[in-house]
């Protein structure tokens, strides 16, 4: 979180900037593992439509939108720049990209977890666009630049006349990352009912599991590094926006318990489980707006029949 001073939520890191920057080259593996599979005989069941309804490609290509977002969100944190060209393209308008850059990171510690989660979505959006084929929608117009002010002004991280960008500093860039997990995790969680393929459902179901270790790992980070209050205001929008539940009640889960007894690293609820959200309430967050068509993160609006 940025005004024309520094971030306020400070961390409590005392390790020195990290002179080593050690580039990027392990995110090319994204390219490699999907070549690596073909090469070894393994091959991907594609969709098909179903009859009627919501369709198992519908709601593959939903999950490539959100992929598209979180993959162009940590590249750009990592690296300063995005997706390749050739990994953006499919059904539908191809969108631009406003915003993001290569944040300062001065702990070597958090920008290994950027660079890490940055190669997982690269291989995400691959691995969709894989498994869809010639069905694959492009990626739609991202707005990351408005949609964090935005986001950030409504859930009261800042006030009017600041801003708020997540790629100036490794805190703010957290803090945007939390804004993701947690609903690419409940996202996939609500979608897996609807998926017909037993194998695909298997597919989605591994990916489930690593937006789940992201969605801990960056929960963890902002629990030592004293994000909690700026987090649990963002749990307390999305509640807003998701139209279910309460700041710290029903489908979302504050940082903290009640009473900060005890740090929520995994959002459970009383059974050890994780909510589910529809896409409905999936949209009304990444938009901004309970039943708006679009806006926030996208702008135009995803791409695909499940808008």
């Amino acid at each position: 979180m940025t005004s024309n001073q520094n971030s306020s939520v400070q961390t409590n890191s005392n390790e020195p900037a990290d002179t080593e920057r050690r580039g990027f080259g392990r995110v090319a593996f994204g390219a490699a593992a999907i070549g690596a599979m073909a090469a070894a005989g393994l091959t991907l069941p594609t969709v098909t439509a179903q009859a009627q309804g919501i369709t198992d490609v519908d709601i593959f290509n939903f999950a490539l939108n959100l992929e598209y977002l979180e993959a162009e969100f940590y590249l750009r944190a990592a690296t300063g720049a995005g997706l390749a060209a050739s990994d953006t393209t499919g059904v539908g308008p191809l969108g631009a990209v406003t915003g993001g850059s290569r944040v300062p990171f001065r702990s070597s510690y958090i920008q290994q977890y950027a660079e890490k989660i940055a190669i997982d979505e690269q291989v995400h959006v691959k691995f969709i666009r894989t498994v869809l084929g010639g069905a694959a929608v492009a990626r739609p117009a991202i707005n990351f630049t408005d949609a964090f002010h935005a986001l950030a002004l409504a859930a009261g991280l800042i006030v009017p006349g600041q801003t708020f960008n997540p790629f100036a500093d490794e805190i703010g860039f957290l803090l945007g990352a939390f804004v993701f997990e947690d609903v690419g995790v409940t996202a996939y969680s609500g979608a897996a009912a609807l998926i017909s393929n037993r194998t695909l459902l298997s597919y989605a179901a591994s990916v489930l599991a690593v937006e789940a270790y992201h969605g801990g790992a960056i929960r963890a980070l902002l629990c030592n590094l004293g994000g909690q209050a700026a987090a649990n205001k963002i749990t307390g929008l999305r509640a807003q926006l998701s139209a279910s539940g309460l700041p710290g009640e029903g489908d979302e889960r504050t940082l903290t318990t009640p009473g900060g007894n005890f740090y929520n690293i995994a959002p459970t609820d009383e059974q050890g489980q994780t909510f589910r959200r529809t896409p409905r309430q999936v949209l009304n967050i990444v938009y901004g707006g309970v039943n708006a068509p679009t806006g926030l993160f996208f702008p135009a609006g995803m791409n695909g029949a499940i808008r």
